[in-house]
């Protein structure tokens, strides 16, 4: 057996503790017969070894250790300068003020005007294509509009923490992004325009069958649902545990806007509305980082630092695909994840499809791909920047923040406290990510619902004006379904990384079917919907067990060597000590390789596997019926209806024609038996 991470972290901190406190001492001594002898301060030295098993000698030895230490430090730690606070209970807090709450409403007022704009007083909108796709968009709000569409409030909040925590291989993500304009321009967007599609699962619905289209989009109907619901929640819980902004408030804003100005404006609203909303979030960007070059160093002395605590990482080449992020698996694993959000999500691909023609959808496509490059780029030296201001007193070590997602905006509250409206600018930009996030999520929930669930899978006929009127309350209804369910994922605080993983893998393997689709000709209806099913269940599996068994991530060393706050040791080791420690037995399926795989591998695994199923399954089908064919043509072989006679007879065939129109003859058993299987395996 051996211990987890977090059980070298709390011997290594013992160790330190034990070194530091030169007035305890412990001496060797023999173990008597009952088990532990009891100890005292006579003793000089102290043995910690670890932790193994409760109830053993070893164990009880080390509780006791553990113990001592603790009550020995809190006796002889120095009581803290009287002018210092506590730095996990400050004083004086930094809050909203009535000009940030007056920039924030005015966002989301001007957000709802869209809505009324498009909704009430702009003429059009009345049939379903105008709706869902608008009616023939300009480029430059549709390309707004895709990068916003990509840019969620918790990638926002946790890149800058993943660069403060982790290092900047993750940087490299910008890399896959540009490999996809080509996949997209070249493959995918020319199938979908010339097909001119509402939906990109109808493709699927005609290269397979209505079960595949049906499968796709009650899958994206799940993902979505969640997926926004996490999206709304979890920046919500990190700004009102840094700026004490009410989270359930954030929430109620958040939806009730979102909803109103995607169920009455509908796509125009949406696209609209994002590009407002993608101003406020670069100006947000562009003014903390701004005002970051004059209050926590300019870009030289942010990379410098960065440097000199091992931050700045490139090139890990590590083949270990445990690794967690390595270049591999960042640029390989995350090519397959944004080619399925670039390529076969429909909220990304109904925004392109709302541009007059194929050029313009492939313009709008790159451009917003540059735009989200810039945006992540932005963001990735933000978390460095913090990590500057930082260096010296990290706010998580020290109590200020309880979890890495607040790091931005604390930062951002108290470093700019003093200057007015920076921290409404700030959430407003937030918010605007999540805005963005949920109205297109809502917008092409409603085209999913609409054309592939109740016209092809119900088969019922929606004429064209009514089609707004049924969107526009598939809106309202997901709008609500999403906001119930934040507060299910409220009272789960392990389903959100569950979430966000189950986004990956349902991804992975809807781009799967469609790769099946377009380069295997082999590929059936059989073959994809077995193969499709079968791939899901698998990843969903390994991603669930790999969140189950899976061991956090350690950070990269921080520093509080001069904060200006006491920092309270006791509590950090009272919290360690009195933490479960988690004893990993060895063997067992879960200590399998494949459930520590990267979590930037699923979306591959989920595609790869989809199409090797899919294509060996048609294989197997396909070998399977010509078999049954030849056995129902062969000489008198299971086919009751050719009598053994007819084969016996050496004449040929007689073949008679006429020049006469007659009636069309119903045929009888006289004249000989029809072979349908011939005609079917023609077709």
């Amino acid at each position: 057996m051996f211990a987890t991470q977090d059980t070298i972290l709390k011997l290594l901190t013992l160790c330190a503790l034990a070194h530091s406190i030169t007035a305890l001492a412990l001496q060797e001594r023999s173990p008597t017969p009952g088990g532990s002898a009891p100890l005292d301060s006579s003793h000089k030295y102290l043995i910690v070894r670890g932790e193994s098993p409760s109830g053993s000698q070893e164990h009880v030895e080390f509780d006791n250790a553990a113990t001592l230490l603790l009550r020995a430090f809190k006796n002889q730690q120095i009581p803290a300068s009287g002018d210092l606070e506590e730095c996990s209970a400050p004083s004086h807090k930094a809050t909203f003020s009535g000009y940030d709450y007056v920039i924030l409403l005015g966002m989301l007022v001007i957000s709802l005007g869209i809505g009324i704009f498009y909704g009430f007083f702009q003429k059009g909108g009345s049939s379903s294509n105008e709706f869902l796709l608008g009616s023939e968009m300009s480029i430059f709000p549709v390309t707004l509009s895709l990068t916003t569409s990509f840019i969620t409030a918790i990638e926002l909040l946790g890149n800058p923490s993943e660069m403060y925590f982790q290092g900047t291989q993750f940087v490299l993500i910008v890399i896959p992004m540009v490999l996809v304009i080509p996949v997209a321009v070249k493959i995918f967007y020319p199938i979908y325009f010339k097909m001119e599609l509402t939906s990109c699962y109808e493709y699927l619905g005609i290269r397979f069958g209505k079960e595949i289209r049906i499968l796709c989009a009650v899958l994206y109907v799940i993902q979505m649902c969640f997926y926004t619901a996490v999206a709304v929640l979890a920046p919500a819980i990190a700004l009102s545990k840094a700026t004490g902004l009410d989270t359930k408030i954030a929430v109620v804003l958040i939806y009730v806007v979102c909803v109103f100005y995607s169920s009455q404006g509908g796509m125009k609203a949406v696209v609209i509305a994002d590009s407002f909303q993608a101003a406020v979030l670069a100006v947000s960007l562009v003014l903390i980082v701004g005002l970051g070059c004059f209050y926590s160093g300019n870009p030289i002395q942010v990379f410098q630092t960065a440097s000199e605590h091992n931050r700045l990482e490139f090139f890990n080449m590590d083949p270990d695909p445990t690794t967690r992020h390595t270049v591999w698996s960042v640029v390989i694993g995350g090519f397959f994840y944004w080619t399925s959000l670039f390529c076969t999500n429909q909220a990304s691909v109904q925004k392109c499809m709302s541009l007059k023609s194929l050029r313009l959808a492939k313009i709008a496509l790159g451009f917003a791909i540059i735009g989200l490059i810039a945006v992540f780029l932005l963001n990735f030296y933000t978390g460095l920047m913090v990590f500057t201001h930082y260096a010296d007193c990290d706010p998580l070590t020290a109590g200020r923040i309880s979890a890495t997602d607040q790091l931005l905006p604390y930062y951002v509250i108290n470093t700019y406290e003093h200057i007015s409206s920076v921290a409404g600018i700030f959430v407003a930009g937030i918010f605007a990510a999540s805005l963005g996030t949920v109205a297109s999520a809502l917008n092409s929930l409603s085209a999913v619902t609409c054309e592939d669930l109740l016209v092809n899978g119900m088969n019922i006929k929606i004429s064209p004006e009514k089609g707004a009127t049924y969107a526009k309350w598939m809106s309202l209804g997901f709008g609500i379904a999403s906001f119930g369910l934040v507060f299910i994922v409220e009272h789960l605080g392990g389903v959100l990384q569950a979430t966000l993983t189950l986004n990956g893998l349902i991804g992975g393997v809807t781009l799967g079917l469609f790769v099946l689709g377009i380069a295997c000709k082999q590929a059936n209806t059989k073959g994809a919907f077995y193969g499709g099913l079968l791939s899901l269940a698998l990843v969903i599996f390994v991603g669930v067990v790999a969140q189950i068994v899976s061991v956090e991530q350690p950070a990269l060393p921080t520093s509080i060597d001069q904060c200006d706050c006491h920092v309270n040791i006791t509590n950090i080791i009272g919290d360690l000590l009195t933490e479960p420690v988690e004893i990993i037995e060895e063997g067992g399926f879960t200590s399998w390789p494949i459930f520590r795989l990267s979590y930037m591998w699923y979306s591959m695994i989920g595609c790869l596997l989809t199409v090797f199923l899919g294509w060996f399954i048609s294989l197997v089908i396909d070998f399977i019926q010509r078999r049954n064919v030849l056995k129902i043509t062969g000489k008198g072989i299971d086919n009751p209806a050719v009598s053994e006679e007819i084969f016996k007879s050496d004449s040929q065939v007689q073949y008679t024609t006429t020049t006469m129109i007659a009636e069309p003859r119903q045929p009888t058993t006289d004249e000989g038996h029809v072979n349908h299987a011939i005609r079917i395996d023609d077709e």
